[in-house]
């Protein structure tokens, strides 16, 4: 049976990998220094980040290597199926700089070239500006207390009565037994009134439960613990 070998690198040069590649990561460092720059949380990863860079020159060597061939892009599919990611993405916004360094990959390694570059620039763009102009910022901040009280005895009175005085509004959301039921959690968002401080709070709730553990947890909603 005769065998030959099939030279497949016919259908770009090397030009235009060392453009696709450069490009991507030129664009992809980039990305990743805005996603540093807006970062706020304490989720930052420095993994994360150089993910991003390898990330979008290796979609772009891939869609090299598939070309306009059907069969070779099936065959990729089968070959990334059995990978597995198991890593769960801390923050909705870092699946967006996934798809955006994937995005602007495929655009240079099918050498769109002049897309990549304006889709990456404009989008980058637009984060600055929604990070330096805090869009869609929530006004109202809200407080997670957790009270814990001796399961007999009617401290939930005793708790509303401080919550109704010092907060503007309360809600109760779980109610849990803890330490084999020798204490009981409850656990309520709040929203505190103009001046008041989370230390009062947990002041006038230990002086109701008989100092009992009180834990006041402020900015919950913008920080990923």
């Amino acid at each position: 049976m005769p065998f030959e070998v099939q030279d497949l690198s016919g259908t770009f040069s090397v030009g235009d990998i060392a453009i696709a590649l450069s490009l991507s990561f030129l664009l992809s460092a980039m990305i990743a220094w805005v996603y540093r720059f807006t970062h706020r949380n304490v989720s930052y990863s420095q993994s994360y980040v150089q993910t991003l860079v390898i990330l979008g020159m290796l979609i772009s060597l891939i869609m090299l290597v598939v070309g306009s061939n059907i069969a070779r892009a099936f065959a990729l599919v089968g070959a990334l199926s059995v990978v597995r990611f198991r890593n769960a993405i801390k923050e909705t916004r870092d699946v967006g700089f996934i798809f955006l360094v994937m995005g602007v990959g495929m655009a240079a390694g099918t050498r769109f070239y002049t897309l990549a570059i304006v889709a990456a620039v404009v989008i980058s763009l637009i984060i600055v500006v929604m990070y330096r102009f805090n869009w869609f910022a929530s006004s109202v901040q809200r407080q997670v207390v957790k009270v814990q009280v001796p399961p007999d005895g009617n401290y939930t009175q005793h708790i509303q009565d401080v919550l109704i005085s010092l907060t503007s509004e309360f809600e109760l959301v779980s109610i849990e037994s803890i330490r084999g039921g020798a204490l009981t959690e409850l656990m309520y968002t709040v929203r505190l009134k103009k001046g008041t401080e989370p230390g009062q709070l947990i002041s006038a709730l230990g002086e109701r439960t008989g100092g009992q553990r009180v834990t006041v947890l402020t900015g919950y909603d913008q920080t990923d613990l």
